[in-house]
Order: C-alpha cells, then sequence, then structure tokens
C-alpha cells in the first residue's frame, strides 16, 4: 500500500484514478508522496520515506526542491495541464486593457438617475481601441506562450516571441507566422503588448525592470501571469505612474497596486478553472502512480525523464545517483559481482542528477542492494535505491 498526503484541496476526478493499492489522506505523516497546489512546503517536515511530491500545477517556488534533490524525492509538475485556462484569462487581460473594461464597469456601478443618458454622456470617456493590427511581444514561449501567441494571432494581433530555450515540440506548436526574436531587448521596443510566460528562477527575477522599460514603447500594455517577482514592483509603478506603461495586468496582487487606476488586479485566477484543476490532478495523479509502481519519471523538475514502461521483469531496480562519471559502469558492475543478470535499462541525466532503471531476471534483495550500492566506493555517488519486485 502507498500512503498519499494531500496538502491542499485536489479534484476528486484525479483523486479517483488512485487504485485500491493507495491510501489517501491529509496526514503528511508516513506518507510516500504528496499531492500539493500552492502551499508552501518549505517550512515542513518531510517524511524520511517520502519518494516524490506531484505539483497540480506548472510552478514549484512553493517545493523545496533542492532539499528533495539531495534526499531522492522526486519532484513532478504538470506542464500544459492549465495552459488553457491561463491562455483564455491572458486574452481577458488584453481586451480588459484595450477598451478600459474595469475603469468603465467600476463607474458604471456608481450612476443613479437617469443611466441611459449619463451612460450616453460620458462613454467617450472610457473609448478603448482595437486589438487587430496590434503587436503583442510574447516572453517564454512553453506551453502556455505558445497558446498565448497563437490565439493572439487568430484574433488579428500580429505575434512576436522571444525564448531561448525554445523546444522542438513547442516549436511545431508555434503558429508559423509568429515572429521570433533573438533578444529580449529587440523584442521589447516593437510591441504595444507585452505577455510574460517565464518560470520564476534567479535569472528571471526582475527580468522587467526600469532598464528594459526604457527600451519599450510609451503607453505599452504589460501583463505578468507568471509570477510576481519576474516584473520589478518598484519599477512598473514608476513606469505606470510616467505613462510608459498605459496598462498593468497582474495575477499578483499587492497593496501598493490597489490604489493604482491603470494596474489591473486580479486574484491569482490564472489556473483556477474546474477544467485546469481536473487536468492539474489527472496529470498529477497518473504521474505519481506510474513512478511508484513502475519507477518511470515524467515531468519531473529535478531529475531526468526517463522510462522503461510497465514494469513486467521479475525486479526493477531504481537508483537516483549524481550526475558523476563511470557511475554506470558501477553499477552495472556491481550488479554483476552480485551475480544479478541485467535484461533492460534505460539511463537519463539532468545537470547534477541522473536517473537509472534497470530491469532484471531475477527477485533481489533490496536490502542487500542498497547495501552494496553504497558502499564499494559508490556511496558518495548514489542518493537513493528502490526495488520494485514483480508480484506472482
Amino acid at each position: 500500500m502507498y500512503r498519499i498526503a494531500t496538502l491542499n484541496k485536489i479534484s476528486s476526478k484525479g483523486l479517483k484514478r488512485f487504485s485500491e493499492k493507495y491510501i489517501i489522506s491529509d496526514n503528511l505523516e508516513g506518507a510516500d508522496a504528496v499531492l500539493v497546489r500552492s502551499q508552501d512546503m518549505h517550512s515542513l517536515k518531510l517524511p524520511e520515506n517520502l519518494l516524490a511530491i506531484a505539483r497540480a500545477g506548472a510552478g514549484v517556488n512553493n517545493i523545496p526542491i533542492d532539499y528533495c534533490s539531495k534526499k531522492g524525492v522526486v519532484v513532478f509538475n504538470t506542464p500544459g495541464a492549465n495552459a488553457n485556462a491561463v491562455k483564455e484569462l491572458v486574452l481577458t487581460g488584453i481586451l480588459m486593457a484595450a477598451r478600459n473594461l474595469t475603469s468603465a464597469i467600476a463607474w458604471t456601478k456608481t450612476l443613479t438617475g437617469d443611466v441611459s443618458k449619463t451612460v450616453e454622456k460620458n462613454k467617450s470617456k472610457f473609448a478603448g481601441h482595437e486589438i487587430k493590427g496590434k503587436v503583442l511581444g510574447v516572453i517564454g514561449l512553453g506551453a502556455i506562450g505558445v497558446m498565448v501567441a497563437n490565439a493572439a494571432e487568430s484574433l488579428g494581433m500580429e505575434v512576436i516571441g522571444y525564448d531561448p530555450y525554445l523546444s522542438l515540440q513547442n516549436a511545431h506548436q508555434l503558429s508559423r507566422t509568429v515572429k521570433l526574436c533573438e533578444s529580449l531587448d529587440t523584442l521589447l521596443p516593437q510591441c504595444d503588448y507585452i505577455t510574460i510566460h517565464v518560470p520564476f528562477m534567479e535569472n528571471t527575477k526582475e527580468l522587467i525592470n526600469e532598464k528594459r522599460f526604457s527600451l519599450m514603447k510609451d503607453g505599452v500594455c504589460l501583463l505578468n501571469f507568471s509570477r510576481d517577482q519576474i516584473v520589478s514592483e518598484a519599477d512598473v509603478i514608476k513606469a505606470l505612474n510616467e505613462g510608459k506603461v498605459r496598462t498593468y495586468v497582474t495575477d499578483f496582487p499587492s497593496e501598493n497596486f490597489l490604489c493604482i487606476d491603470n494596474a489591473i488586479c486580479i486574484p491569482h485566477l490564472g489556473a483556477s478553472t474546474e477544467e485546469s484543476e481536473e487536468n492539474c490532478a489527472v496529470m498529477a495523479v497518473d504521474q505519481l502512480m506510474d513512478y511508484l509502481e513502475n519507477g518511470n519519471i515524467t515531468n519531473s523538475v529535478n531529475f531526468p525523464n526517463c522510462s522503461l514502461g510497465v514494469c513486467t521483469a521479475a525486479a526493477r531496480i531504481c537508483v537516483l545517483n549524481k550526475n558523476i562519471p563511470a557511475m554506470l559502469g558501477k553499477i552495472t558492475g556491481l550488479l554483476a559481482d552480485m551475480n544479478i543478470n541485467i535484461a533492460d535499462m534505460n539511463n537519463r541525466s539532468k545537470g547534477e542528477l541522473a536517473y537509472t532503471l534497470i530491469d532484471v531476471d531475477s527477485p533481489v534483495d533490496e536490502a542487500e542492494l542498497r547495501k552494496a550500492l553504497t558502499s564499494n566506493g559508490l556511496a558518495d555517488g548514489i542518493i537513493a535505491v528502490r526495488v520494485l519486485q514483480r508480484v506472482l
């Protein structure tokens, strides 16, 4: 039996995918794996036997990734599962800004007396513009960025994008008429609207700052549905006050934005749809079960993707290790010394970490194998060892 701890409300559509092999509770103690959405896990004491954490969403800044990597805890996310929900809200933000809808609706709520007459007399104050023919710059062409770019183009916008890490898969999905820029600084001066879709990391912290604002057109509209820290709060407030930025649409409100008329603050609704929550939960649960039952890794943020399909061998050995020279040879050599015959194998690396899956022809004593792999000069390179035995 596997114990799964849920730290947030997880869609029942996802939870129903767990078989009778799983016990689901909100108790972290003794959990083999965790399902989480937005709860901050940095201050939590994680169980010693924890194998995996699955984030039902894309961002993982609420999870202690470095700690998990050292402990051999595989951290999953669900890229693309909430992409359509975010895409639709970004388009909503563009249209709201273009037509001054938030100000117009707020004003309308204050009306008394002859409302129709007052509306006709004052509606010109809120006249906006159409987005057709306007230039949208998309920073980050992952699952969400690509969908935003394609949808905006279908609405008549001219779209240009920037992503130095554009994957082959996303490149294939991107409209062929979306122009790509080689640098962020060449994209910014061309845009009437700019939308950000990059993860928050050290090198994206305050990516949009005073220097970058100076490159933009006067009266640009900036949209941030990624993370608040990617845009310098002080610098965007200055740009709003000076008119460099006409409207700032953000999914991350703060006290400093609430009193600024041309800041549209949305209460972190990017992925808050029933469909998105279901998609994320299903994807997260499926990835957890595949890892726990078969050792396969898909969409991990700290360890490499690695799979041998459904485990049908007598046993499957799963080794999380540091990506250092000769590790694979030492592991397979030790198995030979133990008279363990390898039927199939897959080894993948990701930065400083690696993962090896080995199917073998006979049952394996997990305790004996772990003891062997953490001695014989391998101790410094091995992070965690697990053996999946086929139940006959």
